[in-house]
């Protein structure tokens, strides 16, 4: 039985297109991110809800969160943590300890320092065509009265992290103005913890499917 010259050509082609591969994120952060690779964490509850939609063979996510990091921790344990992963896409969620460490033990980031340490991330995933989406720090305290110490530092940080976006033409995953927003309407007893989180920094369940759910609604664009 002779094959067609066409039929020939085809097997050629497709032996060497490979198959669709999934997308690769890689959730980068602090403690956070490593409670969010665990059971009843964001990241696991964003591939529940990858698989409820039908998308499971579209993604691969990948926690690489360390507890107590801070921007710099990340920097310096990107290559490892990251690179080697060969990501499509990284989040960035960090700047808690940066502002919670000042007030705890004395070793949070300047922001001067926290923007350069951010922006040469950014630089090393882009020199490598990685998709960046960068994070606002949540929450310090869930009071809604302005009374939680680090109310003020954490709006900055989220201002700078806001404007390192613009700069570099990157999707930011809003959680700081997301939380406020939620807590308004929702802790009308202005509770310092119990509402998204479990001790005012750490999620709780529904912060954990809070999360995941406003990642998916940037991550879902690429």
């Amino acid at each position: 039985m002779k094959i067609s010259l066409i039929a020939l050509l085809f097997c050629a082609i497709t032996a060497f297109v490979p198959a669709n591969k999934k997308k690769r994120v890689v959730f980068f952060g602090d403690s956070i991110t490593a409670a969010g690779a665990k059971p009843g964490g964001y990241i696991l509850k964003l591939d529940s809800m990858l698989a409820l939609q039908g998308k499971a063979e579209q993604y691969e996510l990948v926690g690489a969160g360390v507890s107590g990091n801070k921007v710099y921790d990340l920097y310096l344990r990107m290559e490892e943590d990251v690179l080697a992963k060969e990501p499509d896409i990284v989040v960035i969620y960090i700047g808690v300890n940066d502002v919670w460490h000042k007030r705890t033990s004395g070793t949070g980031t300047d922001p001067d320092k926290f923007e350069k340490f951010y922006q040469a991330i950014i630089n090393k995933l882009k020199a490598k065509n990685i998709t960046v989406i960068l994070c606002t720090p949540a929450t310090i305290g869930e009071k809604m009265d302005f009374s939680n110490p680090l109310d003020g530092d954490l709006n900055e940080y989220s201002k700078i992290i806001r404007n390192i976006a613009q700069k570099n033409s990157l999707s930011v995953v809003d959680l700081r103005k997301s939380f406020l927003d939620y807590d308004l309407k929702n802790n009308t007893e202005n509770k310092d913890k119990g509402v998204l989180t479990s001790d005012g920094v750490h999620l709780n369940a529904k912060g954990n499917q809070f999360v995941a759910d406003e990642m998916w609604k940037v991550i879902q664009a690429f």
